[in-house]
């Protein structure tokens, strides 16, 4: 049986080490290849410009800066990503009303979850000539 992920490309940028491990450890297990793991917000902005993933998971506070101009990019390019984040919904701009949030700690099943839905729509609407 093919692993639900295989295929899709992921961006982690979280700034805490062992959260940003298990991500990726949970991510991996269910076929997904984490071709980035950042932990502050200018590496992610680098790697967002590069664009060589499928979606992101994107922790609002990475080393005490906000996110949003990195989701306002993801959101610019078209690319799903997820919040991980510890902070309650309130803070997020209404912009991003529509993007999955994920408090910490998380359950395991919730993210793959969340990932898979944004990896089948993603895959679904995705011109051939950007299929990996």
């Amino acid at each position: 049986m093919r692993a639900p992920l295989a295929g899709c490309r992921i961006l982690i940028a979280e700034d805490e080490w062992f959260l940003a491990n298990d991500l990726q450890t949970v991510l991996k297990s269910v076929g997904a290849d984490v071709v980035a793991l950042v932990g502050d917000l200018d590496d992610a902005q680098a790697q967002v410009a590069r664009g060589e993933f499928d979606l992101g998971i994107i922790d609002i506070n990475l080393r005490g800066r906000h996110a949003f101009g990195l989701a306002d990019e993801l959101q610019r390019q078209g690319r799903p990503f997820i919040f991980f984040t510890g902070y309650g919904a309130e803070i997020i701009p209404a912009r991003f009303a529509d993007v999955a949030r994920i408090e910490k700690p998380f359950d395991l099943h919730t993210l793959s979850r969340y990932v898979l839905q944004l990896w089948q729509r993603g895959t679904e609407t995705k011109p051939e000539s950007q299929s990996s």
